[in-house]
């Protein structure tokens, strides 16, 4: 499989991007890998790199982004932090992905189990931990359904402030960011929220986060997340 060059690049749509990502996760679920020659890649790539999406997602060791949406070298951005947290380092770089590099769209990947949400349900504090870990509180305190044993303990508790953080950055970019906030009101780019459970292999991308400004999502509408 070829290396993203320019012309291919500024061919993609936000659509087609997440099409690509959807795709590709269905690959890595089957165990049926695109063939790439690596090596091709790093000299296809050494002038440079034409990305078409940008994922941030968690460090956690089973959550690769190149491999569960079986992608190659220049193919995607990957942002890796804890909890898959929002701030002001990666949306510069989210907006350097876009505006300056020409990436279609914005992923916001969480996934199940996650350590750092579990140390978010109890109330972890340990050295510069507990700052990062303060960014994911909101969404501990926003999951309402869970009335006892709100900590790690309880599964489902830990899921639903996980899929809530990943609702919650996806809004954070486009508030925080106008540069991106623009380009996705203009249709340049698309920002969603997807969920990789770790059990399967399987990547859910939720509706109800995705914000593509084209004729498929003709309920799209920005400032829903101003509510």
């Amino acid at each position: 499989m070829k290396t993203i060059n320019k012309e291919t690049q500024s061919s993609i749509t936000p659509r087609r991007a997440l099409e690509i990502l959807q795709e590709g996760n269905n690959r890595f679920v089957r165990n049926l890998k695109e063939n790439r020659n690596l090596l091709e890649q790093v000299n296809d790539t050494r002038d440079g790199q034409w990305p078409f999406a940008i994922i941030l997602s968690c460090i956690d060791s089973r959550t690769s982004a190149e491999l569960i949406f079986d992608q190659g070298l220049g193919d995607v951005f990957s942002v890796r932090i804890a909890g898959n947290i929002v701030n002001t380092d990666i949306l510069g770089s989210m907006e350097f992905a876009c505006k300056i590099a020409g990436s279609k769209l914005i992923v916001v990947l969480g996934h199940s189990k996650c350590g750092a949400v579990k140390g978010a349900c109890d109330h972890i504090e340990m050295g510069n931990l507990t700052e990062l870990l303060s960014k994911l509180q909101p969404a501990v305190y926003q999951e309402k359904e869970t009335q006892k044993e709100r900590n790690s303990s309880n599964m489902t508790f830990v899921e639903n402030v996980a899929e809530i953080n990943v609702k919650r950055s996806v809004k954070n970019i486009i508030e925080r960011s106008f540069i991106l906030e623009q380009m996705v009101e203009n249709g340049e780019i698309g920002v969603v929220g997807a969920m990789h459970n770790i059990d399967t292999g399987k990547v859910e991308f939720y509706k109800d986060t995705m914000f593509i400004h084209d004729e498929q999502n003709a309920s799209f509408n920005i400032e829903e997340l101003r509510h």
